[in-house]
Protein backbone atom coordinates (compact mmCIF):
# COMPACT_ATOMS: atom_id res chain seq x y z
CA UNK A 1 0.00 0.00 0.00
CA UNK A 2 1.38 3.41 -0.91
CA UNK A 3 2.13 5.87 1.90
CA UNK A 4 -0.56 8.46 2.52
CA UNK A 5 0.49 11.90 1.29
CA UNK A 6 0.31 14.59 3.97
CA UNK A 7 1.26 18.23 4.24
CA UNK A 8 4.82 19.14 5.21
CA UNK A 9 5.36 19.65 8.94
CA UNK A 10 4.83 23.28 9.84
CA UNK A 11 3.02 24.08 6.58
CA UNK A 12 -0.72 24.09 7.15
CA UNK A 13 -3.87 24.03 5.06
CA UNK A 14 -6.39 26.81 5.69
CA UNK A 15 -9.73 25.02 5.37
CA UNK A 16 -12.98 26.72 4.33
CA UNK A 17 -14.32 26.56 7.88
CA UNK A 18 -11.27 28.53 9.09
CA UNK A 19 -11.24 31.11 6.34
CA UNK A 20 -13.66 33.67 7.81
CA UNK A 21 -11.00 35.06 10.16
CA UNK A 22 -8.48 35.34 7.32
CA UNK A 23 -10.99 37.10 5.07
CA UNK A 24 -11.94 39.50 7.87
CA UNK A 25 -8.33 40.40 8.60
CA UNK A 26 -7.44 40.84 4.94
CA UNK A 27 -10.44 43.11 4.33
CA UNK A 28 -9.88 45.28 7.40
CA UNK A 29 -6.11 45.54 6.91
CA UNK A 30 -6.46 46.62 3.26
CA UNK A 31 -8.96 49.31 4.32
CA UNK A 32 -6.78 50.60 7.18
CA UNK A 33 -3.60 50.71 5.08
CA UNK A 34 -5.39 52.53 2.26
CA UNK A 35 -6.67 55.02 4.83
CA UNK A 36 -3.07 56.04 5.50
CA UNK A 37 -2.16 56.29 1.82
CA UNK A 38 -0.29 52.97 1.55
CA UNK A 39 -0.48 51.14 -1.80
CA UNK A 40 -0.25 47.39 -2.30
CA UNK A 41 2.72 45.77 -4.01
CA UNK A 42 2.83 42.05 -4.85
CA UNK A 43 6.24 40.42 -4.51
CA UNK A 44 7.65 37.00 -5.50
CA UNK A 45 8.08 34.44 -2.75
CA UNK A 46 11.54 33.47 -4.03
CA UNK A 47 14.65 35.63 -4.35
CA UNK A 48 18.38 35.15 -4.89
CA UNK A 49 19.97 33.95 -1.66
CA UNK A 50 22.51 36.78 -1.74
CA UNK A 51 19.72 39.32 -1.24
CA UNK A 52 18.90 37.95 2.21
CA UNK A 53 22.55 37.51 3.17
CA UNK A 54 23.19 41.18 2.39
CA UNK A 55 19.96 42.51 3.88
CA UNK A 56 19.11 40.32 6.85
CA UNK A 57 22.71 39.64 7.89
CA UNK A 58 24.84 36.52 7.60
CA UNK A 59 25.23 36.23 11.39
CA UNK A 60 21.53 35.80 12.09
CA UNK A 61 19.57 32.67 12.91
CA UNK A 62 17.43 33.33 9.84
CA UNK A 63 20.31 33.12 7.36
CA UNK A 64 22.46 30.63 9.26
CA UNK A 65 19.78 28.12 10.26
CA UNK A 66 16.29 28.83 8.96
CA UNK A 67 16.20 29.66 5.25
CA UNK A 68 14.93 27.22 2.64
CA UNK A 69 17.78 27.48 0.12
CA UNK A 70 18.53 25.43 -2.99
CA UNK A 71 20.27 25.60 -6.36
CA UNK A 72 18.10 25.83 -9.44
CA UNK A 73 18.91 24.04 -12.70
CA UNK A 74 21.15 26.90 -13.71
CA UNK A 75 23.26 26.50 -10.58
CA UNK A 76 21.99 29.72 -8.98
CA UNK A 77 21.33 29.76 -5.23
CA UNK A 78 17.72 30.74 -4.51
CA UNK A 79 15.77 31.01 -1.26
CA UNK A 80 12.14 31.12 -0.28
CA UNK A 81 11.68 34.49 1.37
CA UNK A 82 12.05 34.40 5.18
CA UNK A 83 10.81 38.00 5.45
CA UNK A 84 9.44 40.67 3.12
CA UNK A 85 11.46 43.87 3.52
CA UNK A 86 14.47 42.76 1.48
CA UNK A 87 12.24 41.91 -1.48
CA UNK A 88 10.36 45.20 -1.19
CA UNK A 89 13.63 47.14 -1.26
CA UNK A 90 14.90 45.08 -4.18
CA UNK A 91 11.69 45.79 -6.11
CA UNK A 92 11.84 49.49 -5.27
CA UNK A 93 15.40 49.79 -6.58
CA UNK A 94 14.83 47.61 -9.64
CA UNK A 95 11.73 49.49 -10.82
CA UNK A 96 12.84 53.01 -9.90
CA UNK A 97 10.15 53.48 -7.25
CA UNK A 98 12.56 55.04 -4.78
CA UNK A 99 14.36 57.45 -7.10
CA UNK A 100 13.73 61.00 -5.85
CA UNK A 101 10.36 59.88 -4.52
CA UNK A 102 8.58 58.87 -1.36
CA UNK A 103 6.67 55.61 -1.30
CA UNK A 104 4.24 54.02 1.11
CA UNK A 105 3.76 50.31 0.31
CA UNK A 106 2.17 47.23 1.83
CA UNK A 107 2.14 43.58 0.88
CA UNK A 108 0.96 40.25 2.21
CA UNK A 109 1.73 36.59 1.66
CA UNK A 110 3.61 33.54 2.92
CA UNK A 111 7.12 33.56 4.41
CA UNK A 112 9.27 30.49 5.09
CA UNK A 113 11.62 29.60 7.95
CA UNK A 114 12.81 26.20 9.10
CA UNK A 115 11.82 26.45 12.77
CA UNK A 116 10.35 24.10 15.34
CA UNK A 117 6.59 24.36 14.75
CA UNK A 118 4.49 25.48 17.71
CA UNK A 119 1.41 27.63 18.28
CA UNK A 120 1.94 30.91 16.46
CA UNK A 121 5.17 29.76 14.77
CA UNK A 122 5.13 27.71 11.58
CA UNK A 123 7.54 26.91 8.77
CA UNK A 124 5.21 28.54 6.28
CA UNK A 125 3.67 31.56 7.95
CA UNK A 126 1.95 34.67 6.65
CA UNK A 127 2.64 38.34 7.18
CA UNK A 128 1.36 41.75 6.32
CA UNK A 129 4.33 44.00 5.59
CA UNK A 130 4.27 47.80 5.57
CA UNK A 131 7.16 49.90 4.25
CA UNK A 132 7.61 53.68 3.88
CA UNK A 133 10.54 55.11 1.94
CA UNK A 134 11.97 58.62 1.75
CA UNK A 135 10.80 60.16 5.03
CA UNK A 136 13.26 61.31 7.67
CA UNK A 137 12.38 62.16 11.25
CA UNK A 138 10.07 60.29 13.60
CA UNK A 139 6.80 61.29 11.88
CA UNK A 140 6.44 58.11 9.82
CA UNK A 141 7.54 56.00 12.82
CA UNK A 142 4.65 57.45 14.80
CA UNK A 143 2.29 57.00 11.83
CA UNK A 144 3.04 53.30 11.46
CA UNK A 145 2.72 52.55 15.15
CA UNK A 146 -0.62 54.40 15.16
CA UNK A 147 -1.70 52.54 12.04
CA UNK A 148 -1.06 49.19 13.74
CA UNK A 149 -3.03 50.39 16.77
CA UNK A 150 -5.91 51.42 14.51
CA UNK A 151 -5.88 48.01 12.83
CA UNK A 152 -6.18 46.24 16.18
CA UNK A 153 -9.04 48.55 17.16
CA UNK A 154 -10.81 48.07 13.83
CA UNK A 155 -10.63 44.31 14.28
CA UNK A 156 -11.76 44.52 17.91
CA UNK A 157 -8.57 42.90 19.25
CA UNK A 158 -7.64 44.00 22.79
CA UNK A 159 -4.80 43.48 25.24
CA UNK A 160 -1.95 44.62 22.96
CA UNK A 161 1.09 46.28 24.57
CA UNK A 162 3.69 48.42 22.81
CA UNK A 163 7.43 48.22 23.49
CA UNK A 164 9.87 50.61 21.82
CA UNK A 165 13.61 51.17 21.70
CA UNK A 166 16.26 52.85 19.59
CA UNK A 167 19.29 51.21 17.99
CA UNK A 168 20.96 54.47 16.96
CA UNK A 169 23.09 54.84 13.83
CA UNK A 170 25.62 52.29 12.56
CA UNK A 171 28.49 54.35 14.01
CA UNK A 172 26.78 54.59 17.39
CA UNK A 173 26.10 50.89 17.30
CA UNK A 174 29.75 50.21 16.52
CA UNK A 175 30.78 51.96 19.74
CA UNK A 176 28.09 50.08 21.61
CA UNK A 177 29.21 46.81 20.03
CA UNK A 178 32.70 47.36 21.42
CA UNK A 179 31.25 47.97 24.89
CA UNK A 180 29.13 44.82 24.69
CA UNK A 181 32.09 42.78 23.48
CA UNK A 182 34.13 43.87 26.47
CA UNK A 183 31.26 43.19 28.87
CA UNK A 184 30.37 39.72 27.60
CA UNK A 185 34.01 38.73 27.17
CA UNK A 186 34.42 39.18 30.92
CA UNK A 187 31.83 36.43 31.55
CA UNK A 188 32.78 33.52 29.24
CA UNK A 189 31.51 30.92 31.69
CA UNK A 190 27.92 32.21 31.36
CA UNK A 191 27.76 32.42 27.56
CA UNK A 192 26.03 29.61 25.67
CA UNK A 193 27.41 28.32 22.38
CA UNK A 194 25.31 30.64 20.20
CA UNK A 195 26.47 33.65 22.22
CA UNK A 196 30.12 32.63 22.03
CA UNK A 197 29.79 32.35 18.27
CA UNK A 198 28.18 35.79 18.06
CA UNK A 199 30.57 37.50 20.46
CA UNK A 200 33.15 38.60 17.89
CA UNK A 201 30.86 38.98 14.89
CA UNK A 202 27.74 40.63 16.34
CA UNK A 203 27.46 40.86 20.14
CA UNK A 204 24.16 42.80 19.88
CA UNK A 205 22.53 39.52 18.89
CA UNK A 206 23.39 38.17 22.35
CA UNK A 207 20.85 40.60 23.80
CA UNK A 208 18.15 38.75 21.86
CA UNK A 209 18.92 35.39 23.47
CA UNK A 210 15.99 33.33 24.74
CA UNK A 211 18.24 31.34 27.11
CA UNK A 212 16.92 31.92 30.68
CA UNK A 213 20.33 31.02 32.12
CA UNK A 214 21.71 34.21 30.57
CA UNK A 215 18.90 36.53 31.70
CA UNK A 216 20.82 38.12 34.59
CA UNK A 217 23.93 38.60 32.48
CA UNK A 218 21.96 40.31 29.70
CA UNK A 219 20.07 42.45 32.21
CA UNK A 220 23.37 43.85 33.49
CA UNK A 221 24.77 44.71 30.05
CA UNK A 222 25.35 48.33 28.98
CA UNK A 223 22.44 50.01 27.18
CA UNK A 224 22.67 51.62 23.79
CA UNK A 225 21.07 54.83 25.07
CA UNK A 226 24.41 55.61 26.71
CA UNK A 227 26.08 55.74 23.28
CA UNK A 228 23.53 57.76 21.29
CA UNK A 229 24.47 61.02 19.61
CA UNK A 230 22.35 64.17 19.65
CA UNK A 231 20.40 63.36 16.44
CA UNK A 232 19.48 59.84 17.47
CA UNK A 233 18.44 61.02 20.92
CA UNK A 234 16.31 63.78 19.40
CA UNK A 235 14.70 61.28 17.01
CA UNK A 236 13.76 58.95 19.85
CA UNK A 237 12.52 61.81 22.02
CA UNK A 238 10.36 62.97 19.10
CA UNK A 239 8.93 59.47 18.77
CA UNK A 240 8.01 59.39 22.45
CA UNK A 241 6.42 62.85 22.32
CA UNK A 242 4.37 61.86 19.27
CA UNK A 243 3.08 58.69 20.92
CA UNK A 244 2.27 60.65 24.08
CA UNK A 245 0.31 63.18 22.02
CA UNK A 246 -1.74 60.37 20.48
CA UNK A 247 -2.40 58.76 23.84
CA UNK A 248 -0.63 55.53 22.80
CA UNK A 249 0.84 53.84 25.87
CA UNK A 250 4.29 52.29 25.52
CA UNK A 251 7.19 50.83 27.47
CA UNK A 252 10.82 51.57 26.63
CA UNK A 253 12.62 48.23 26.48
CA UNK A 254 16.40 48.78 26.19
CA UNK A 255 16.92 45.07 25.34
CA UNK A 256 14.65 45.18 22.29
CA UNK A 257 17.06 44.73 19.37
CA UNK A 258 14.98 42.80 16.76
CA UNK A 259 16.29 39.78 14.87
CA UNK A 260 17.48 41.48 11.66
CA UNK A 261 20.71 43.39 11.15
CA UNK A 262 19.31 46.17 8.96
CA UNK A 263 17.44 48.10 11.68
CA UNK A 264 18.54 51.61 12.73
CA UNK A 265 17.11 53.97 15.33
CA UNK A 266 13.45 53.16 16.07
CA UNK A 267 12.44 49.56 16.74
CA UNK A 268 9.12 48.47 18.22
CA UNK A 269 6.94 45.46 18.99
CA UNK A 270 3.25 45.09 19.71
CA UNK A 271 3.04 42.13 22.11
CA UNK A 272 0.37 40.16 23.93
CA UNK A 273 0.23 37.88 26.96
CA UNK A 274 -2.37 35.62 25.33
CA UNK A 275 -0.19 33.56 22.98
CA UNK A 276 2.35 32.01 25.31
CA UNK A 277 5.98 32.24 24.23
CA UNK A 278 5.10 33.71 20.81
CA UNK A 279 4.11 37.08 22.22
CA UNK A 280 5.13 39.44 19.39
CA UNK A 281 2.26 40.06 16.96
CA UNK A 282 3.62 43.10 15.10
CA UNK A 283 7.28 44.14 14.91
CA UNK A 284 9.23 46.75 12.99
CA UNK A 285 11.52 49.71 12.90
CA UNK A 286 13.64 51.98 10.75
CA UNK A 287 16.12 50.64 8.20
CA UNK A 288 17.70 53.84 6.90
CA UNK A 289 20.79 52.17 5.42
CA UNK A 290 19.26 49.17 3.68
CA UNK A 291 18.40 50.73 0.32
CA UNK A 292 21.95 51.97 -0.13
CA UNK A 293 23.32 48.67 1.16
CA UNK A 294 21.43 46.85 -1.60
CA UNK A 295 22.64 49.16 -4.36
CA UNK A 296 20.22 52.10 -4.34
CA UNK A 297 20.65 55.70 -3.32
CA UNK A 298 20.69 56.56 0.37
CA UNK A 299 17.02 56.44 1.37
CA UNK A 300 15.49 56.63 4.85
CA UNK A 301 12.90 53.92 5.46
CA UNK A 302 10.54 52.56 8.09
CA UNK A 303 8.39 49.44 8.19
CA UNK A 304 6.78 46.64 10.14
CA UNK A 305 5.61 43.06 9.74
CA UNK A 306 2.43 41.70 11.28
CA UNK A 307 2.08 37.97 11.94
CA UNK A 308 -1.20 36.80 10.40
CA UNK A 309 -1.49 33.47 12.23
CA UNK A 310 -0.79 35.10 15.59
CA UNK A 311 -3.29 37.89 15.06
CA UNK A 312 -5.93 35.42 13.87
CA UNK A 313 -5.34 33.30 17.00
CA UNK A 314 -6.08 36.42 19.07
CA UNK A 315 -9.19 37.19 17.02
CA UNK A 316 -10.53 33.70 17.63
CA UNK A 317 -9.61 33.64 21.32
CA UNK A 318 -11.37 36.99 21.82
CA UNK A 319 -14.44 36.06 19.75
CA UNK A 320 -13.98 38.96 17.36
CA UNK A 321 -16.94 39.22 14.93
CA UNK A 322 -15.96 37.65 11.60
CA UNK A 323 -17.18 38.12 8.06
CA UNK A 324 -19.91 35.63 7.18
CA UNK A 325 -18.81 33.63 4.14
CA UNK A 326 -21.51 30.95 4.29
CA UNK A 327 -24.15 30.78 1.55
CA UNK A 328 -27.15 32.96 2.31
CA UNK A 329 -29.46 31.15 -0.09
CA UNK A 330 -29.59 27.52 -1.24
CA UNK A 331 -31.51 26.80 -4.46
CA UNK A 332 -33.30 23.43 -4.45
CA UNK A 333 -34.73 22.21 -7.74
CA UNK A 334 -36.68 19.07 -8.70
CA UNK A 335 -38.83 17.89 -11.58
CA UNK A 336 -38.49 17.13 -15.26
CA UNK A 337 -38.77 20.65 -16.68
CA UNK A 338 -36.77 22.80 -14.26
CA UNK A 339 -33.18 21.76 -14.96
CA UNK A 340 -32.71 23.88 -18.09
CA UNK A 341 -34.10 26.98 -16.37
CA UNK A 342 -32.12 26.78 -13.11
CA UNK A 343 -28.81 28.30 -14.32
CA UNK A 344 -30.59 31.29 -15.88
CA UNK A 345 -32.67 31.76 -12.72
CA UNK A 346 -29.57 31.70 -10.53
CA UNK A 347 -27.68 34.14 -12.76
CA UNK A 348 -30.66 36.52 -12.83
CA UNK A 349 -30.71 36.56 -9.00
CA UNK A 350 -26.97 37.24 -8.90
CA UNK A 351 -27.40 40.05 -11.44
CA UNK A 352 -30.12 41.63 -9.31
CA UNK A 353 -28.26 41.10 -6.01
CA UNK A 354 -24.50 41.34 -6.75
CA UNK A 355 -23.48 40.61 -3.14
CA UNK A 356 -25.77 37.60 -2.78
CA UNK A 357 -24.09 34.35 -1.72
CA UNK A 358 -26.19 31.80 -3.60
CA UNK A 359 -25.42 28.09 -3.79
CA UNK A 360 -27.27 26.03 -6.40
CA UNK A 361 -27.78 22.35 -5.66
CA UNK A 362 -25.99 20.05 -8.09
CA UNK A 363 -25.92 16.30 -8.53
CA UNK A 364 -29.61 15.46 -8.31
CA UNK A 365 -31.31 13.88 -5.34
CA UNK A 366 -34.66 13.91 -3.60
CA UNK A 367 -36.23 16.99 -2.05
CA UNK A 368 -35.42 15.59 1.41
CA UNK A 369 -31.73 15.08 0.63
CA UNK A 370 -31.46 18.56 -0.91
CA UNK A 371 -32.98 20.13 2.21
CA UNK A 372 -30.40 18.29 4.33
CA UNK A 373 -27.63 19.84 2.25
CA UNK A 374 -29.30 23.25 2.48
CA UNK A 375 -29.39 23.00 6.28
CA UNK A 376 -25.77 21.80 6.40
CA UNK A 377 -24.62 24.73 4.23
CA UNK A 378 -25.69 27.23 6.88
CA UNK A 379 -27.90 29.15 4.44
CA UNK A 380 -30.61 31.44 5.80
CA UNK A 381 -33.11 30.75 3.00
CA UNK A 382 -33.95 27.86 0.72
CA UNK A 383 -35.43 28.51 -2.71
CA UNK A 384 -37.63 25.73 -4.09
CA UNK A 385 -38.11 25.47 -7.85
CA UNK A 386 -40.07 22.47 -9.14
CA UNK A 387 -42.32 21.69 -12.08
CA UNK A 388 -45.32 23.44 -10.50
CA UNK A 389 -43.32 26.57 -9.74
CA UNK A 390 -41.78 26.57 -13.23
CA UNK A 391 -45.20 26.34 -14.84
CA UNK A 392 -46.44 29.33 -12.85
CA UNK A 393 -43.18 31.35 -13.19
CA UNK A 394 -42.93 31.34 -9.41
CA UNK A 395 -40.50 30.22 -6.73
CA UNK A 396 -40.98 29.23 -3.11
CA UNK A 397 -38.87 30.81 -0.35
CA UNK A 398 -38.46 28.87 2.88
CA UNK A 399 -36.60 30.38 5.92
CA UNK A 400 -34.21 27.81 7.38
CA UNK A 401 -33.06 29.53 10.55
CA UNK A 402 -36.29 30.84 12.07
CA UNK A 403 -40.02 30.12 12.22
CA UNK A 404 -41.16 32.49 9.48
CA UNK A 405 -43.67 31.01 7.04
CA UNK A 406 -42.70 29.59 3.68
CA UNK A 407 -44.02 31.81 0.87
CA UNK A 408 -44.53 31.67 -2.87
CA UNK A 409 -43.58 34.66 -5.06
CA UNK A 410 -43.36 35.49 -8.74
CA UNK A 411 -39.87 34.95 -10.16
CA UNK A 412 -39.67 38.60 -11.18
CA UNK A 413 -40.30 39.63 -7.55
CA UNK A 414 -37.98 37.02 -6.00
CA UNK A 415 -34.86 39.18 -5.79
CA UNK A 416 -36.62 41.96 -3.91
CA UNK A 417 -38.25 39.53 -1.49
CA UNK A 418 -34.95 37.70 -0.85
CA UNK A 419 -33.22 41.02 -0.10
CA UNK A 420 -35.96 41.95 2.37
CA UNK A 421 -35.81 38.58 4.15
CA UNK A 422 -32.01 38.77 4.46
CA UNK A 423 -31.97 42.24 6.01
CA UNK A 424 -30.68 42.14 9.60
Amino acid sequence: MSQRIQSIRGMNDILPADNAAWATLERVAARVFAGYGYEQIRLPIMERTGLFKRAVGEVTDIVEKEMYTFEDRGGESLSLRPEGTAGAVRAGIEHGLLHNATQRLWYTGPMFRYERPQKGRYRQFHQFGVEAFGQTGPDVDIEQIAMAARLFAALGVTGMRLEINTLGTPDERADYRDALHAYFSAHPETLDEDSKRRLDRNPLRILDTKNPAMADLVAGAPTLREYLGAESSAHFDGLCRGLDALGIDYTINPRLVRGLDYYTRTVFEWITSDLGAQDAVCSGGRFDGLVEQLGGSATPAMGFALGVERLIALMLDQNVPLDDLKPQVYLIHTGDTTGARVPALAEALRDALPDLRLRVHAGGGSMKSQFKRADKSGATLALIFGDDEAAADEIQIKPLTDAREQERVAIEAAAGRIAALLEP
